[in-house]
């Protein structure tokens, strides 16, 4: 059985600089905000969704600067965890992370595209079916379709903030936006996961939990 888990943005603290192309990674400090703040609530679910009898491989894609992955070790020390990151300056650091707060069950970063095919993830090595959990946080608003496989539900997006930061990011590059929970929903279908629940988290954001029993 897989797990996976996927968060919406944090819409009041994402009004960093504007990418200039499609390329280019959003990275500001004001991401680091919100993921202490949303910290604790993500790893709530995480516990009450998880088995914290038995030893557990979590994949963590776009792991950011990385402090939720050492947050969730620390507090889920029956979990390795895999952070991963398609950005040089994320990938040093999150290995920066790791190394200052000493976590004995995170290994150290991988490079991961999450729009390529699996066997061009972590350089091939990644084995399928091999993951307990897969957490993915605050990346899918600002990635391409190719790379999906606070949202709107059934085509309505509320509150208003969230409609603003929606036109924003399609202004930024036409392929981002905030997505569309029936059209997730169906995409997960298509490859086998069924979504199991939805839990609120501060700020308008969302937390899909998607769960994988067979091929």
């Amino acid at each position: 059985m897989q797990k996976s888990m996927v968060t919406s943005p944090d819409v009041a603290n994402q009004d960093g600089e504007s990418a200039k192309n499609c390329n280019m990674p959003v990275v500001n400090t004001d991401w680091t905000t919100a993921g202490e703040k949303n910290k604790g609530p993500i790893l709530q679910v995480l516990k009450e969704h998880s088995d914290q009898e038995r030893r557990l491989f979590a994949l963590e894609i776009a792991s950011g600067p990385g402090q939720h992955v050492v947050h969730f070790a620390e507090h889920m020390p029956n979990v390795t965890w895999q952070p991963s990151e398609c950005d040089k300056d994320s990938l040093q650091s999150i290995a920066g992370y790791i190394a200052a707060k000493e976590s004995k069950n995170v290994l150290q970063p991988v490079f991961i595209d999450a729009s390529q095919p699996l066997s061009k993830w972590a350089g091939g090595s990644l084995i399928p079916q091999s993951c307990d959990l897969i957490v993915n946080i605050n990346m899918i608003h600002i990635s391409p379709w190719s790379a999906t496989e606070p949202y709107m539900i059934n085509g309505m997006l509320t509150p208003e903030s969230n409609v603003r930061f929606d036109q924003s990011l399609k202004e930024r590059c036409p392929e981002w936006g905030i997505r569309d929970t029936a059209d997730l929903e169906k995409l997960a279908k298509e490859n086998a996961l069924t979504l199991e629940k939805m839990v609120d988290m501060p700020a308008n954001n969302k937390v899909l939990l998607f769960k994988k029993t067979s091929q």
